[in-house]
């Protein structure tokens, strides 16, 4: 009597874990959901994806995304993009926010980005709502001699068409930097900078800093501006000590 019990829950046990495997190799939910998304694809295919090591809920749950936003990807080119190491639900998240927000970008050029390691729907983001990036203490020296250290605001919109290749902040931030300096050190006194910074900023936009770059510059705001040293002065002393020794 006991040793049939055991052989009754043996059998128990194998089943469940013959039906556990049966589930996870054909995700039959996975494929209902599918079905009533409007989303084809069969469960033979379901089962092949997990052979070939796709997960089959990243390639559905981005088919299902993509139907409900009147994309058109197949089922092909997202197991493809996964294949090469791409982030699926971020390509079709990217192409889903760039459709609503009337932004030129194709399944090819998307992937393209996500594989050259550039965060793509971020990029889309900050197509739509530029960002802010403030640059360190800049410091430099106006023709009669006193050093002003500003910081600058500078405004930036993403360039999808550039992001593959494209510079980034580093640049953006590096190039600003070189322009305020550039544009301090051509004023005759340091007084017209304080009195009119704009001037400072309407100079450094107007020399086409973000080309080559992955983003479009759309402002550039000096924050802030301060005095620092006499150099003009302190140069003075230290040529005169020099004489005398």
């Amino acid at each position: 009597m006991e040793q049939g019990f055991l052989v009754i829950v043996a059998i128990g046990i194998a089943s469940l874990f013959g039906l556990w495997i049966i589930f996870y190799f054909i995700p039959v939910g996975l494929w209902f959901s599918a079905l009533l998304s409007g989303v084809r694809v069969s469960l033979i295919q379901l089962v092949f994806m997990r052979w070939r090591k796709v997960p089959p809920s990243v390639i559905v749950t981005a088919m299902i995304n993509a139907t409900k936003a009147g994309l058109s990807i197949t089922r092909d080119e997202l197991e493809a993009h996964y294949l090469a190491g791409g982030r699926v639900k971020l390509v079709v998240n990217a192409l889903i926010s760039a459709d609503k927000a009337n932004i030129p970008l194709n399944f090819k050029a998307a992937t393209a980005i996500d594989l050259a390691g550039r965060d793509v729907f971020e990029a889309v983001q900050m197509s739509v709502n530029p960002k802010v990036i403030n640059t360190p203490p800049i410091a430099a020296v106006a023709k009669d001699g006193i050093q002003l250290i500003a910081k600058a605001r500078v405004t930036v919109r993403a360039n999808i068409r550039q992001l593959v290749g494209g510079a980034g902040e580093e640049t953006i931030l590096a190039r600003v930097g070189e322009g305020v300096v550039s544009s301090i050190g051509s004023s005759d006194s340091h007084k017209s900078v304080l009195e009119n910074p704009d001037s400072i900023s309407k100079v450094v936009l107007s020399k086409g800093l973000d080309s080559g770059t992955a983003f479009e510059i759309l402002s550039i705001d000096i924050a802030d501006i301060d005095v620092g040293k006499n150099i003009g002065a302190q140069l003075q002393m230290d040529q005169a000590f020099a004489d005398k020794n």
